[in-house]
């Protein structure tokens, strides 16, 4: 009776941990949720989730704001189907979380107006806490360890890096609870093969929809899969050896004839299932892999080739690199502060980084807990490992540097929680040294803990991990020189487009103006976006042509402008004082005075 009170206190204990784990990472998720501006990769899911499409914004020609900001209107008639279409013709992402956003939206956003940007992040918001039981899930199945499972939820829970994900209106937690879902798959498998039982059919069937569903929402989820196979790979070769080591022991201890073929033994009957999941994996991601190589408007990811990976920027990548490594558990405010605050958050990050490089040292070499460690290396810590040299393999012989964006770190980053989590139940109870206790692994999960919720912090503050587009610090500067400088003037904002990246990042700036604007009687911009093919002349040229129907005084915001703008030939000249580069965008302000006559 003792025995059974003791068991519900400990597991009421654990769902209160666990309980406690995702409050605090809904609060974090949840707060300021709204507060940072869109970017241009989150115009585009709202557009295509919506069934909207950017080309029904014309170029080449004035538009207004509301023009502009049309293809954010939601619409109750809008169909799942018109999503995809849409994407399909003008992305360069598969369509499962852009259906499941058109669904959420209509389910909870209202069907009139401008798209709400609260609702469409909070479905990510929301399946970033849900990773949070399910690391806690992941982590129990790896080790048996309740230890290991709170931890990976609690480090989960307040991942800097985590909550800046969770906060973009963008299907990247939805593709880390799908990499959880075919990791727990994968170890399910390994221990199958540690047992030599057979994989149960239902397990390959779901980790075969897994799979497909993960390439389906992110192509990326593919280097997952290369990472899985690694490991499965490494495991089939270990087998083969140990055979050949025992026939080889047998044959020399009975001085039989030679053994018979090693077919059959090189495929143990406990690998035939594992085999159909991979055959199964690859016939259901066939067909969206054979759709990316077929996407259309590819300057869409140009941006990821780096151009001198092998002369004065080898060593970027690798920092890059490390440095999103770290936000995954530590991140204090380095953006938008005062150079005393980042650089004492900096060596606070870098300290607590060192400690937990003498604590991975210390217990790789311990012989302690040798068991979970073998397995640990076999699985997670191959697959960790695999997908590092991946991304190094692509920046440095590929000539594609995924470490460019943080975003596309996300294939290993349960991983990565799922290891540190390994590595402080390891030294949990353990001291560096005897005099110095304050160093216990316990201390620096507890330390990483609360830097991690002090990172988190400054992700939703937006002290880190700032959006790449910073529209929000436009359209204040043009409205003071609209009514200070140049009162009663017309205003033209114009650009140059290539892709829908560029109208998103238009978008951007009218979204701004529109907030600005909705309770006040301020006039609005009018907005041109002139297409630029191969010759950048003509972009010259059609702006020259528009603003010369424009009477006098004109002002004229160049936004973006690869292209040049050649005013100073119609009687323009810039204005010094409104010439800036904040994030994401260059603008200068061109004034346009009358033409003198003749």
């Amino acid at each position: 009776m003792l025995a059974k009170k003791v068991r519900q206190k400990t597991i009421g204990v654990q769902i209160g941990l666990l309980g406690l784990s995702m409050l605090v990472g809904f609060a974090l998720r949840f707060t300021n949720l709204d507060a940072k501006p869109p970017w241009a990769d989150e115009w585009a899911t709202l557009v295509f989730s919506l069934g909207n499409s950017f080309r029904t914004i014309p170029l080449d020609r004035l538009i207004d704001l509301n023009t502009l900001l049309l293809p954010l209107q939601q619409h109750e008639t809008i169909q799942p189907q018109a999503v995809i279409n849409h994407l399909m013709e003008e992305s360069t992402h598969p369509p499962v979380y852009f259906v499941l956003t058109n669904l959420w939206l209509g389910l909870f956003s209202d069907q009139t107006g401008l798209v709400s940007l609260w609702w469409a992040r909070a479905l990510s918001a929301l399946l970033g806490v849900a990773a949070i039981p399910a690391m806690f899930g992941l982590g129990w199945l790896l080790s048996r360890s309740l230890l290991v499972a709170q931890l990976a939820a609690a480090l989960m829970a307040v991942s800097p890096y985590g909550i800046y994900l969770a906060q973009e209106a963008r299907h990247y937690t939805l593709v880390i609870l799908l990499i959880i879902a075919s990791l727990a798959c994968l170890i399910v498998a390994v221990r199958n093969i540690e047992q030599k039982k057979s994989l149960n059919i239902a397990t390959v069937l779901t980790w075969i929809v897994i799979n497909s569903l993960g390439v389906a929402t992110h192509y990326f989820f593919g280097l997952a899969l290369v990472s899985e196979i690694v490991v499965l790979f490494t495991l089939w070769i270990q087998e083969v050896k140990l055979h050949w080591r025992k026939r080889l022991n047998s044959n020399t201890t009975t001085n039989l004839s030679p053994p018979l073929p090693l077919s059959p033994s090189l495929l143990p009957h406990w690998w035939h299932r594992i085999i159909i999941a991979i055959a199964g994996t690859i016939v259901g991601c066939s067909g969206w892999l054979f759709t990316w190589r077929d996407i259309p408007d590819h300057e869409l990811t140009a941006w990821i080739e780096h151009g001198n990976i092998w002369g004065g920027e080898f060593f970027e990548p690798i920092g890059r690199l490390f440095g999103w490594l770290i936000t995954m558990l530590y991140l204090l405010p380095i953006e938008n502060t005062p150079l005393v605050v980042t650089i004492i958050s900096i060596v606070i990050v870098l300290g607590v980084i060192l400690w937990l490089i003498g604590q991975i040292i210390q217990y790789l070499q311990s012989r302690q807990q040798l068991k979970l460690k073998i397995f640990v290396a076999q699985t997670v810590g191959n697959f960790w490992l695999t997908s590092i040299i991946l991304v190094l393999i692509f920046a440095y012989f590929w000539g594609k540097d995924l470490t460019l964006a943080a975003r596309f770190q996300f294939f290993y980053f349960p991983a990565t929680i799922l290891l540190v989590a390994i590595i402080f139940t390891l030294s949990w109870s353990q001291i560096l040294s005897k005099k110095l206790n304050i160093l216990s692994g316990r201390n620096l999960a507890i330390t990483t803990i609360i830097i991690g919720f002090l990172g988190g912090i400054t992700v939703i503050n937006n002290y880190g991990y700032q959006k790449p587009d910073r529209p929000d610090l436009i359209p204040p500067v043009m409205l003071e020189a609209q009514q200070i400088a140049y009162p009663n003037v017309p205003v033209l904002v114009a650009t140059v487009h290539k892709t829908h990246e560029q109208t998103g990042e238009m978008m951007g700036i009218a979204w701004e103006w529109h907030k600005l604007t909705k309770n006040k009687s301020i006039k609005s911009p009018q907005f041109l976006l002139l297409h630029k093919d191969q010759d950048a002349n003509l972009v010259t040229q059609k702006l020259h042509q528009i603003v010369n129907q424009f009477s006098r005084p004109l002002n004229i915001w160049i936004v973006n402008f690869s292209a040049s703008a050649g005013l100073e030939s119609q009687g323009c000249y810039i204005d010094e004082k409104f010439k800036h580069k904040p994030p994401g965008y260059s603008y200068r302000l061109y004034h346009c005075l009358p033409k003198q006559d003749s």
